[in-house]
């Protein structure tokens, strides 16, 4: 039986193990590569300080998560593609309640972000910080 994400040692598991698929991944590991370049372990930082506030409630990460998105060359496929390995990475390693709400949280935060990307796209404007 798989256990609920819990702590931050779990955030790393599934923050690491994500993003090692995302890698790998055809259509967005590329983009991601090329944008974080040798920034890995930054990324990573930031992704745990991230998903602690989000899922566990221990605010660790300030900023916006939006501002450094607005202008990647992404569309709706990518968008899909990030969310099937996040749901896939979630579901292998954790089961409960907070591994619901990742799975959750990320659908919000994909529909979110393509709207304020096609949004920018759309109106030629350049994203609020």
């Amino acid at each position: 039986m798989k256990k609920d994400i819990e702590t931050i040692a779990d955030i790393r598991i599934l923050v690491d193990t994500f993003y090692t698929n995302v890698r790998e991944d055809k259509l967005i590991g590329p983009i991601f590569d090329r944008v974080i370049q040798d920034r890995w372990p930054e990324h990573l930082d930031k992704m745990y300080r991230f998903w602690q506030t989000v899922l566990l409630d221990e605010h660790t990460y300030f900023g916006g998560p939006f501002p450094p998105h607005a202008e990647l060359p992404i569309k709706k496929e990518h968008f899909s593609a990030w969310l099937d390995l996040w749901r896939q990475t979630v579901n292998t390693l954790f089961e409960g309640d907070k591994a619901e709400e990742a799975k959750w949280r990320a659908e919000k935060m994909a529909t979110m972000f393509l709207s304020k990307i096609e949004y920018y796209r759309r109106h030629a404007s350049k994203p609020l910080l």
